[in-house]
């Protein structure tokens, strides 16, 4: 529009919070509403065109009358509740958004989240957003010039502090009612719980007391609250029942231990007793066997290796009843040395056991690294390794395989004793280590055995601060025990 006119003065750009970068300093362009009117003749020819044109650039009286319309002329905090813009480009070109100092925003810019949405993309934006200084619930829409090209933005809002400020004062006043109630609540509570904890109260004391001996200690079953005196009776028929139950579980306890002390002495004494007569007899019967008082024809010699055989197995019983009484006792005392769990442990056992391998035709192999030592008791440690291979040769088949291994882990030594045999069920594990515990099948009705040795086993290796339990192979068994290395 050529010609100097109102509106038509530069427009200085302004700094906007949340708009685009931009380098542009000074708006120079002018948006015009343009108007054209034909002039028609007594026979509705047209014979000529009225063209007229208003510029927008800061035509406030349109914006002012546009909010009017749609909000009123109401005001909050100083600000106008309602606001209409007119943007060419991203510039404020008439306006009733106000800046920080009161006056008309005139050059500040949108934001570029807005600017993007409406002008670039040529969509609609109905969402709340940043206008120069506050938040607004707003709604922009692109502005098109004849040819169909977004040459701006249309704006309408409305001010959101109103809104918060409503919401902040019903927020205080439903939290100032619940507080006073809260408060109310809080002292019918206090008042409630008074009348109920002091009875309750009473019943912790006298749970405490229960728990610590005193069985005489009773609660008051007279109080205001009927459910409260049903658990006073009710707990003081407890109490005297817990007193009369415990009086005869002392009783018992008392006999029982009288008669485990009996049982206790008894294994010991006649353990001992029989220790020494045996020592005789085993003397004697090998001497005999052997030729030593005389010679002896084969038919003899037969029948001395039966009572052989059957006096060593009562040696080996005497001497695991007598391990037993001193576990009973709790004499089962731990004096640690260094061991060489081959040599002065494995093969000691292997080496005794080894006539009665032979019989049976047996490979026995230990395959302990010789250099492998542990802080362990010696003569607990031998029985031990005595039991373990014992029962690895009673319980394999002829011609089977027997095998001693170890290895380290953790600063603990794991000792695996193998044989071949039948794997052992789970059911049959879970009965194994009890005290005079056997196995119902085949193999072991073949065997005799007293049910201990693996039980004496058990809390030799527990002393030293270990496990063992049983693994079952592929075609045979593995009894596995854990002991520190230098506990």
């Amino acid at each position: 529009m050529p010609g100097e006119f109102p509106g038509k003065t530069p427009i200085e750009i302004k700094a906007t919070p949340k708009a685009g970068p931009t380098d542009r300093k000074v708006l120079d362009s002018v948006m015009a509403k343009e108007y054209a009117v034909p002039i028609l003749d007594s026979a509705g020819q047209v014979q000529a065109i009225l063209y007229g044109g208003r510029v927008v650039n800061r035509d406030y009286s349109f914006v002012d009358r546009v909010r009017e319309m749609v909000f009123g002329k109401d005001v909050y905090k100083e600000k106008p509740v309602g606001t209409v813009t007119i943007f060419l480009d991203d510039v404020r070109v008439a306006t009733n958004v106000q800046d920080k100092d009161g006056q008309r925003a005139i050059g500040t810019r949108v934001s570029d989240e807005v600017y993007r949405a409406v002008v670039e993309q040529g969509g609609l934006w109905d969402e709340r957003a940043f206008v120069v200084t506050d938040w607004y619930k707003s709604a922009y829409k692109p502005i098109r010039d004849i040819e169909g090209d977004i040459i701006g933005i249309l704006y309408v809002g409305i001010l959101e502090q109103p809104f918060n400020d409503l919401a902040r004062e019903i927020l205080q006043f439903f939290l100032l009612s619940v507080g006073g109630v809260s408060i109310i609540a809080v002292l019918f509570s206090f008042i409630l719980a008074g009348a109920i904890s002091r009875p309750l109260t009473q019943v912790v004391r006298a749970s405490e007391c229960l728990a610590s001996g005193d069985w005489g200690y009773r609660i008051n079953p007279n109080t205001s609250i009927k459910d409260v005196n049903s658990m006073a009776e009710a707990f003081n028929a407890m109490a005297l029942g817990l007193k009369e139950r415990e009086e005869s579980l002392r009783i018992s306890n008392e006999k029982l231990a009288a008669s485990n002390k009996s049982y206790i002495d008894l294994i010991g004494f006649v353990a001992h007793e029989l220790k020494g007569i045996l020592a005789s007899a085993v003397m004697n019967a090998y001497a005999v066997r052997d030729g030593y008082l005389g010679l002896v024809n084969f038919k003899q010699r037969k029948a001395m290796d039966s009572v052989t055989r059957n006096l060593d197995y009562l040696d080996a019983t005497v001497k695991k009843f007598l391990n037993l009484g001193r576990i009973e006792r709790g004499e089962l005392a731990i004096n640690k040395t260094g061991l060489n769990l081959k040599k002065d442990v494995f093969d000691t056992s292997i080496v005794s056991l080894a006539p009665i391998a032979s019989k049976k035709g047996l490979k026995i192999s230990n395959e302990i690294n010789p250099d492998l030592v542990v802080q362990a008791d010696s003569d607990l440690m031998q029985i031990v390794a005595n039991n373990l291979v014992s029962n690895a040769i009673k319980y394999s088949p002829d011609e089977g395989r027997i095998k001693v291994t170890a290895r380290q882990i953790d600063g603990m030594v794991e000792v695996d004793v193998y044989n071949d045999s039948t794997p052992l069920s789970e059911e049959q594990r879970a009965k194994l280590f009890q005290k005079f515990s056997r196995l119902d099948n085949p193999e072991t009705k073949k065997v005799k055995g007293t049910g201990l040795g693996l039980y004496i086993t058990k809390q030799i290796i527990e002393r030293h601060g270990g496990s063992i339990q049983v693994e079952p192979r592929e075609h045979g068994n593995s009894f596995v025990f854990q002991i520190e290395r230098n506990g």
